[in-house]
């Protein structure tokens, strides 16, 4: 199994209606412990996104995702902006020129994606943000490559490694962002940013199972 081009331009497409349906949910999310504006946000950008893939349809891997990138940093609000348009950047430097992506490919792209979060928001495992989710998600691949396990369970094995990273925020006192302001009192929710970013990767692994 490989991913084809147009397979990511139909999760991009996926990514933004469960952006939107779970936009309520994830302000709410928010609300507890931020601006209460983290849904809203991240749906505003998302339906930009699917104004702009026409233009880019019929290009290489990489431009599709660098345009997602670019387009988040522009109108999502906040961090989220910077810190999801980055995630999609550094993705479409690693796949640029592609057509296709295999397991190898995806992990070195989330992998990059990563590694540009982190050094953009300064956060490490444990600070209460989206790396706790994406973390885990990326080593999970990592050792699927390793174990050559083939990419349709690869995706669902990332996917499940993000939902026990994102629950494993609830406990967590925030040491980044605007949780951090709440202390003691940030423990007990489950971080926004991780549940978007389950959701993105869950989103992956079920619409590309499914193609």
């Amino acid at each position: 199994m490989i991913v084809k081009r147009d397979d990511v331009i139909t999760w991009v497409k996926a990514v933004a209606a469960i952006i939107e349906e779970n936009s309520a949910y994830l302000t709410q999310l928010d609300s507890e412990i931020g601006d209460a504006d983290h849904g809203a946000n991240m749906n505003r950008g998302f339906n930009t996104v699917i104004k702009k893939l026409p233009d880019v349809n019929d290009k290489d891997i990489g431009t599709i995702l660098k345009t997602v990138g670019m387009t988040l940093i522009s109108t999502v609000g906040g961090a989220g902006g910077p810190l999801y348009g980055t995630w999609f950047l550094q993705s479409g430097i690693k796949t640029a020129d592609k057509f296709t992506l295999t397991l190898t490919d995806w992990t070195d792209a989330l992998e990059a994606s990563l590694n540009g979060i982190k050094m953009r928001g300064k956060a490490e495992v444990g600070d209460k943000t989206m790396v706790d989710a994406l973390t885990p998600a990326v080593e999970a691949l990592k050792k699927c490559v390793q174990e050559n396990i083939n990419l349709s369970e690869a995706l669902n094995i990332s996917a499940d490694a993000a939902k026990q990273g994102m629950e494993g925020t609830i406990p967590l006192v925030a040491r980044k962002g605007r949780a951090s302001y709440l202390g003691e009192r940030s423990a007990g929710h489950q971080d926004p940013g991780a549940t978007s970013t389950y959701l993105i990767l869950k989103t992956a692994a079920e619409t590309w199972n499914g193609s």
